[in-house]
């Protein structure tokens, strides 16, 4: 996955997680990122919808378990609104 949207989740949560671009895969998850807690996922969240101009639902959040997932929904939600 290289595209100009991972590209710029990368950034953002690199930046929120306090970790290395490259430590940010489509797999990246709670699970094996250390910084990644409840309190990140929500800063995580918000710069989202900030960054991209959207609204997330409850239901997407809770969905927006690892990288690869938060690519989709946003991709969705700017295919949509865009």
């Amino acid at each position: 996955m290289n595209s100009p949207l991972f590209e710029r989740v990368r950034g953002i949560a690199a930046d929120i997680l306090g970790v290395g671009p490259s430590q940010i895969m489509p797999q990246s998850s709670s699970e094996n990122i250390e910084t990644w807690d409840s309190v990140h996922h929500l800063n995580l969240i918000l710069a989202f919808e900030q960054e991209f101009g959207v609204q997330l639902e409850p239901e997407e959040i809770d969905q927006m378990n690892n990288v690869e997932r938060i690519i989709r929904i946003l991709e969705q939600k700017l295919n949509h609104h865009g």
